[in-house]
């Protein structure tokens, strides 16, 4: 590879961490979805309506996906952190970088949880609950994402 092309390479490096962000901030809320019906069908006392639900695999789907937005939550945010180290020469330690770790902590709290959650409440009310804040905490993200993609733009 040429110097160009390795230049390149380089500087658009730098946009893979938030698009796919973004990616997973919808995914995630989806996700929440594939959880809340899930659950309707465990609940519901309305034989018909769950055979309905139960058609849907809504369990199945929540687990498959969350297993996809942990991995690529996992890699994605150490992609994000290559590319600026490489771009910069350095890591930022700011508020962002750290939430976000503490997000990819979180993420795997949260899926760790999964195993326990068939016969306790309190792993499944702490899966919930967790998975309510690292919502919360991607929309942060997203906004102070979006201002260091503008610092990124602006130094090109």
């Amino acid at each position: 590879m040429n110097a160009t092309t390795l230049n390149t390479i380089k500087v658009w490096s730098q946009f893979i961490h938030p698009i796919v962000m973004w990616i997973l901030f919808g995914l995630m809320a989806y996700a929440m979805y594939l959880g809340m019906q899930s659950k309707k069908t465990r609940t519901t006392d309305d034989k018909e309506l769950r055979k309905e639900l139960i058609k849907k695999d809504y369990r199945n789907r929540h687990y498959q996906l969350g297993s996809i937005l942990l991995a690529v939550m996992v890699v994605t945010t150490l992609i994000g952190m290559a590319a600026t180290y490489v771009n910069s020469g350095k890591l930022f330690v700011n508020a962002h970088l750290l939430i976000g770790l503490g997000m990819t902590g979180l993420f795997s709290i949260a899926a760790a949880l999964t195993p326990f959650m068939q016969k306790n409440e309190v792993a499944r009310i702490s899966h919930i609950s967790i998975n309510m804040i690292l919502l919360l905490l991607f929309g942060w993200q997203a906004v102070t994402g979006m201002n260091i993609v503008q610092n990124v733009i602006n130094r090109m």
